[in-house]
């Protein structure tokens, strides 16, 4: 923030600290108990008949927002949960000492209304106010109402005043409420059972990745955020439970960008009795469920002019054959590894020369294949060293039953036949672990050995529907308070240099 703008923000903030002791001087309680509230601003709009009396009173309550001031009448409109309504404020209506008082309120201070509704000459349906009350008080100024916040470290940090005064953030973010709402109603009633497991555990499995770790006092002994849902909802699977499902938090300790935050929140659902096929045919209607009620369409309309169909029919491809299609070698899968390193070099393809075989291979498909994925495409039949979880593909002993859900250039959903044989469980984890045979998870195995029904099991990642779903620019903007280094330190290091 610029010196001009901190200097001009303190002097605000004096003002009103100045009006707060004026208000209790008066004896004026800024900062109400409670505050009336019949209507919000949607339902008193929808309470507004046309050529009708409208002699019903009702009563809002919100943050002004808009404030116009004028000699005996006023137009406010406020702020409340469903959005913005305009006031009208008279000093004949509410008397004159009450109309004094409200013409010192400010932008951003919280007030309640009771009063009848009319439609102005502009059309817009608006309160009469009879009464308006002071419900609390704002010690600080808004951001400047045309400029908003524009400012991508202070909107991330300060998510509440981009809920205030940016109405695409607002919007956005109610739109990623009616997502997980929607999740909810759609395996509700198929009949899934929603339920919560550890977010701490002694091992962090179901997925490969780094995980955070913190030290347990009470039991003297270090612990793991989850990195997925996966090895606890599998147990429900043992315990008899069908049919789970989990929306919860993950933590990955790894990389920032526009696709990717250290805290995300994945769906996990498991369905005893089916396989990844099933779970395609869940999948695909749960996201077009999903779309038509948070967005209200099955087309998404693209930065570049393209649309995103989610009705009709899906694409499905192998992974292999993308993978010999976007390298022109039928012989791909039979190269040696350093083959495939040079071949990379020739495709323009960045890769680790210390790399395994495999995944030179799966960095040809998330370079060159999965950006150009725009349309829905399940791509099936991954190599089986990507996932030790699922089962193994009868007639490929190379590749495995899962589907990675591709829209929009990347990876929205991933879901497996899932592994239920303890034995070759085991053998998958230890040739996962390598040495680190302490990360097997033994109480995970021990589990699948009282028996585990066959079973679908699919993850989304919400953020990455929603960045989808919404057109954000970064998964930053799907989150409400996205991971960011404390403000303290930045600026002690400022001073530093």
């Amino acid at each position: 923030m610029a010196k001009q703008e901190t200097e001009n923000t303190s002097d605000l903030y004096a003002v009103r600290l100045q009006k707060l002791e004026k208000l209790r001087e008066d004896g004026i309680n800024p900062f109400s108990e409670n505050c009336k509230q019949s209507h919000t601003s949607k339902t008193a709009v929808e309470e507004y008949v046309e050529d009708g009396e409208n002699t019903q009173l009702v009563s809002v309550a919100g943050r002004v927002v808009v404030f116009r001031v004028m000699g005996k009448a006023s137009f406010v409109k406020i702020l409340d949960r469903d959005g913005k309504i305009q006031l009208y404020v008279t000093r004949d209506e509410v008397g004159v000492e009450n109309y004094q008082r409200f013409k010192k309120f400010d932008l951003g201070d919280f007030i309640g209304v009771t009063g009848t509704l009319f439609k102005t000459k502009t059309g817009e349906i608006t309160v009469r106010a009879h009464s308006v009350k002071l419900v609390s008080k704002a010690l600080r100024p808004l951001p400047e109402k045309w400029h908003g916040l524009v400012d991508s470290d202070q909107i991330y940090r300060q998510r509440y005043l981009d809920l205030i005064v940016n109405d695409e953030s607002r919007n956005r973010f109610n739109q990623r409420f009616k997502i997980l709402k929607e999740i909810r109603k759609f395996l509700w009633n198929r009949d899934y059972t929603e339920v919560e497991t550890p977010m701490m555990t002694s091992i962090a499995g179901g997925a490969a990745a780094r995980p955070f770790t913190t030290h347990f006092n009470a039991l003297d002994c270090d612990f793991n955020m989850r990195i997925a849902l996966e090895l606890y909802l599998k147990r429900m699977l043992v315990g008899g439970y069908d049919r789970v499902f989990e929306l919860g938090r993950v933590f990955r300790n790894e990389g920032l960008s526009r696709r990717h935050n250290p805290e995300f929140t994945m769906l996990e659902a498991y369905e005893a009795y089916t396989d990844f096929r099933g779970m395609m045919d869940m999948t695909k209607g749960l996201i077009q469920q999903v779309a038509k009620e948070a967005i209200g369409s099955l087309t998404i309309d693209r930065y570049d002019g393209q649309k995103i169909e989610l009705s009709g029919d899906w694409r499905e491809a192998k992974y292999k054959d993308l993978v010999i299609a976007a390298t022109q070698d039928e012989n791909w899968f039979s190269l040696s590894r350093e083959d495939k390193l040079n071949a990379c070099h020739k495709m323009d393809i960045e890769v680790d020369g210390s790399l395994e075989d495999f995944e030179i291979t799966n960095n040809v498909f998330e370079k060159k294949i999965e950006p150009g994925l725009i349309q829905p495409t399940f791509v099936t039949h991954i190599p089986k060293e990507l996932c030790p979880l699922a089962k193994i593909t009868a007639s490929d002993e190379s590749t495995i039953d899962v589907f990675e859900l591709c829209i929009n250039g990347q990876e929205i959903a991933p879901a497996y036949s899932e592994q239920n044989d303890p034995l070759l469980q085991r053998k998958m984890f230890e040739i996962q672990a390598g040495e680190e045979v302490q990360n097997i998870d033994e109480d995970f195995l021990l589990a699948m050995e009282y028996g585990m029904p066959p079973a679908g099991g699919m993850g989304l990642g919400v953020d990455r529907l929603t960045i989808l779903l919404t057109g954000a620019s970064s998964i930053r903007d799907t989150i409400l308070f996205p991971s960011l280094k404390p403000q303290i330190h930045e600026e002690s290091e400022a001073s530093e240099s």
